[in-house]
């Protein structure tokens, strides 16, 4: 079992790596009351179940599985679902699944009754190694993602890695995009060990726990997003713009995952070094390094860029592994980085 502990003065809690920590999951969390337990129907159900038979007052929602789900009516219907069972400010929210899941959850704890206590389980790649810590929930507005919402940290994370068991291998691959991104951006010893040299998948563990701890260090010195978290972004500026037109909500062929649109997301951000050593560790894992879309269409996405200040935006770039930078840049100077990323 591995403890963090995410120092954010009165904001501060605990990350528990623990592999069959679900089962005892009133041991780390307060489970004694109300508990909207948040999950969708690409998640086993047997995971909300086991949350439930701990809580003292289960109340589960399922919603659909997808970005979709991540819109003001469901979250409104979380919302009617909490105020009819009575729920108070005493009461908890806990999402179980991944990251669409725990934005919604996240962002439906932050709001009603002007916020009450979060619980994160992951049960995703991505959402253990990335999503799940941070405080950042929100739902999409239209197409435009994570435009509406909120930094609001939850009480608890609970990462049980025996929930990958259940993961189809495409799901894994994408996850491995968002802690390739932390290591690439800042820890190039993390970098070498876990993705250059030898076979990934036997150290997911060990990935885990050195994806939470760069990603802790970060959120510690700027909770906000003023400066130094902005590098976390590697490969979503273009990677939303992507997800926007090829993403798996958007019903065609081809269809790519989040995880998937921030690895053709980041080399069109690299030079020298970086470039190659990152594109080898790509086509290794057997991540996307191109999307099929319009670049026209990804350009008009980019303009929704909540990065964006007038017609500039703040890129992470990349030119040696573990130095990422921030570099202010015009919109349209992008649109020779979308034509790389796209065919």
């Amino acid at each position: 079992m591995t403890t963090l502990r995410m120092e954010l003065g009165k904001n501060s809690y605990d990350i528990t790596v623990e592999g069959g920590s679900l089962q005892k999951a009133g041991k780390y969390l307060d489970l004694e009351r109300k508990v909207l337990i948040v999950t969708d129907d690409g998640v086993p159900a047997a995971y909300a179940n086991t949350l439930a038979a701990q809580c003292k007052e289960p109340c589960i929602v399922t919603v659909k599985e997808g970005e979709g789900s991540k819109s003001f009516p469901v979250l409104e219907m979380l919302l009617q679902t909490m105020l009819g069972a009575g729920f108070s400010r005493g009461d908890a929210v806990a999402a179980v699944g991944g990251g669409v899941v725990g934005d919604l959850a996240g962002f439906a704890a932050a709001t009603y009754m002007r916020g009450i206590d979060f619980y994160n389980i992951p049960t995703t790649l991505l959402s253990e190694v990335d999503s799940s810590i941070g405080g950042k929930v929100a739902v999409n507005l239209g197409d435009v993602k994570n435009i509406v919402g909120a930094f609001y940290q939850p009480k608890a994370v609970l990462i049980d890695p025996d929930t990958l068991k259940t993961l189809p291998e495409r799901q894994l691959r994408n996850g491995l995009a968002e802690a390739v991104k932390m290591a690439a951006c800042f820890d190039e010893a993390a970098f070498r060990r876990y993705y250059e040299e030898g076979d990934i998948l036997p150290h997911i563990d060990a990935i885990i726990e050195s994806s939470l701890r760069i990603k802790k260090a970060v959120v510690e010195q700027d909770e906000r997003e003023q400066g130094l978290r902005k590098l976390l972004n590697f490969g979503h500026t273009l990677g939303h713009g992507i997800e926007s037109v090829c993403g798996m909500e958007q019903d065609r062929a081809g269809g790519l995952y989040h995880g998937e649109c921030v690895a053709v997301g980041m080399l069109p951000m690299c030079g020298g070094e970086a470039k190659v050593r990152l594109s080898a560790v790509l086509e290794k894992i057997g991540l996307p390094t191109k999307a099929k879309a319009d670049p026209m269409q990804v350009m008009a996405a980019l303009a929704h860029d909540k990065k964006a200040a007038g017609s500039v935006v703040t890129v992470a770039k990349l030119d040696r592994i573990g130095e990422g930078y921030l570099e202010k840049t015009a919109l349209s100077a992008l649109s020779a980085a979308v034509k790389e990323a796209v065919l």
